[in-house]
Order: structure tokens, then sequence, then C-alpha cells
């Protein structure tokens, strides 16, 4: 699939935007996407994920509290961002940031999304195996919590369904 804005290179970034129920899917290159990102994919420029996170970091209590807490500031060693680069921009470096600020980022995601592991959903076209694991991951804690209520019978068939997705997963059925 080649990119819609300059149909040159292929499509690497797909877009997906629901306003009142119409969903418009977007597919751009890395450039093109580079070059949208930057103005907020459209709508409200003035309004993309790194301003958000900018913002987030600039205003958090834990912030101020860092920022005294560090005296001297810090900066990736394998990128050189530093953390006035990071707070301003709202934008790491490198993979390696992720683990040199941590201790900053954790609360940040807490924040945004009430929990600092990513459990959201699984694309449509690559699920498989991903969505099972999740389905079985969901069945084991239901069937934990029927144990707890002493409903035997509902937890058999949880058992059931658990050990059915299982061999699935190892390719018996």
């Amino acid at each position: 699939m080649l990119c819609e804005r300059c149909h040159e290179r292929p499509a690497t970034v797909h877009y997906t935007e629901i306003v009142n129920g119409h969903k418009t899917n977007t597919h751009l290159c890395e450039v093109c996407a580079g070059q949208v990102q930057a103005g907020g994919f459209g709508f409200m420029p003035q309004i993309n994920l790194p301003n958000i996170l900018a913002g987030l970091l600039s205003q958090s209590p834990s912030a101020q509290q860092y920022a005294t807490k560090t005296r001297q500031e810090t900066s990736c060693p394998s990128c050189g961002t530093t953390e006035s680069l990071f707070t301003q921009k709202g934008l790491l470096g490198c993979g390696d940031c992720y683990r040199h600020f941590e201790d900053r980022l954790g609360p940040l995601m807490r924040k945004i999304h009430g929990s600092s592991s990513h459990a959201g959903k699984v694309p449509e076209r690559t699920g498989g195996r991903a969505k099972v694991i999740k389905k079985i991951k969901e069945f084991k804690e239901c069937l934990k919590q029927a144990v707890s209520r002493e409903e035997f019978e509902q937890a058999a068939q949880l058992r059931d369904k658990i050990r059915q997705l299982e061999q699935q997963l190892s390719g018996g059925e």
C-alpha cells in the first residue's frame, strides 16, 4: 500500500480517527507522517502528543519535586537527551531514555493510563495468538473469583475453556 499523501513510498504509519462515530483511516509513509505529526494531524495543530506530554510534565506536582530532588540535571547516557529537553518537548531520544527517566515516566504513565503497564487492544490484522493469551489471562482471573465465591460449576466451565485455549495455543486444535 502506498502513502496516501505522496503516493511514492510504502505506507508504514496507519492512523485511525473516530469523530462522532465516523471512522477515518489514513495510511502514510514515515516522511509524510512526520510532517503531519508536526502539525498535529490537521484538526487542532496546537495539540499533538509531544505537546500534551510536555504539558503534563511541566504541570505535574512531581515535576517540581523531581527537579528539587535531582539538583543537577541528568541526561541519557546513550543519546544525551536532557531532563529539561524531555520536559519541554515531551519526546524521548532513544529506547534507553525509558530506563534512565523511569522514575519520572512511571508516575506520568499511571496518571495518563491509570497503570504503568500496557494492556491495550490487539489490532485485528495481527491478533491471533496475542488475543488467545489475553483471553486465557481473563479466564484465569474469572476462575479465581469463581472459586473464591465457591461457584464450582462456573469454575469448572472456565477451567475447561482455559484448557481448550491452551491446547489451541500449543497447536492441538
